[in-house]
């Protein structure tokens, strides 16, 4: 009997082990597994810019290299977690500011400058305006400006309405508020306080949607998407469009679009994937979301600076207003 058992102990024991190691087998396999979906692409910042990141990051989670995040809280807001070292990557619809060179440096976080696409700032009406079908910059300034008691529509021109005039605009960390009013204003920031602000451009369309007394602005790609809901406004004669834009038409509400990558995120394998796949495809995806792609030769110019890894701004800490696309592309092409 004793003989017995001691021949059973061992055939439990090695029962015991041999599901105890198929169980750290399969503990092993769900590390595996979870490590493997666990690198994630961090980034945010501006509204303006998230429609084409967003699709560039849907096309690249299906490469399975990563899972990549994309957050809206304004360009300014987007550089304060990303000078934090809180962000791979920061969408931006302006360059970086002097303020935020100083933030960054301070944290020893490093930058590598990207444009991808450009937009026009587009200025809009409720669908029930019938008289402001083109405004100038003159016009827009009056409404805008810190000093301003414009608040009703026939105040703005002789012979429009008697109608109270309600602003929507973004809010103060917004890189759009940034360039809006330092090209109608003179100087970013600078613009009148009653107004309905938000970094949330989609509130901001709901708000132009509902009152007839609305007038309001953000980036080209809401307008596209919500054109039968609100009216595009000329300005000094001119339409917000591709052509536009690319001809230099559109001022001084055309602008370049951004994303600054982290310099040490850059080193990320997966980070690498993701600009590589943004620069292949992202003037297809500014193009799909109603955004105006560089020219072609440009997105390979951005590569090569992002594998070179060169870190800084071409821009010294200023705004771009007035900058026309060839203008960008030579800078570029001098770096």
């Amino acid at each position: 009997m004793v003989v017995n058992q001691v021949k059973l102990v061992p055939s439990r024991f090695t029962a015991l082990l041999s599901a105890t190691a198929a169980t750290v087998a399969v503990v092993g396999l769900s590390i595996s597994a979870v490590n493997s979906q666990s690198s994630v692409i961090k980034i945010d910042g501006s509204s303006t810019v998230y429609p084409i990141t967003e699709k560039v990051a849907e096309g690249f989670q299906k490469t399975g290299s990563a899972k990549v995040t994309v957050g809206i809280s304004g360009t300014g807001g987007g550089f304060k977690k990303f000078c934090a070292g809180e962000l791979d990557i920061s969408n931006a619809s302006r360059p970086i500011l002097k303020k935020e060179m100083a933030a960054c440096a301070a944290k020893g976080v490093r930058y590598i400058e990207l444009p991808v696409a450009y937009d026009a700032i587009t200025v809009v009406t409720n669908k029930g305006n019938t008289w402001a079908k083109n405004l100038t910059t003159a016009e827009l300034k009056k409404i805008w400006e810190p000093a301003s008691t414009v608040k009703n529509w026939k105040d703005v021109r002789s012979g429009f309405p008697n109608q109270p005039l309600r602003l929507f605009g973004p809010g103060a960390d917004s890189g759009t508020f940034d360039y809006f009013t330092e090209a109608i204003n003179g100087k970013a920031k600078s613009v009148r306080k009653d107004f309905t602000a938000s970094e949330d451009d989609n509130v901001l369309v709901q708000g132009v949607s509902r009152d007839k007394g609305a007038l309001g602005y953000f980036g080209m790609a809401y307008y596209e998407a919500n054109k039968g809901r609100i009216n595009e406004v000329s300005v000094n004669g001119v339409s917000p469009s591709v052509q536009t834009v690319q001809s230099g038409a559109y001022t001084p509400l055309s602008r370049p679009l951004f994303i600054y990558v982290n310099a040490e995120s850059a080193k990320k394998p997966e980070v690498n994937k993701f600009i590589q796949y943004y620069m292949k495809n992202g003037g297809a995806a500014a193009s799909a979301v109603k955004y105006v792609a560089l020219p072609a030769r440009a997105y390979p110019v951005a590569m090569t600076r992002f594998n070179k890894k060169k870190t800084g701004t071409i821009f010294g800490g200023e705004e771009a207003v007035g900058l026309k696309i060839d203008e960008l592309l030579t800078r570029e092409l001098k770096e």
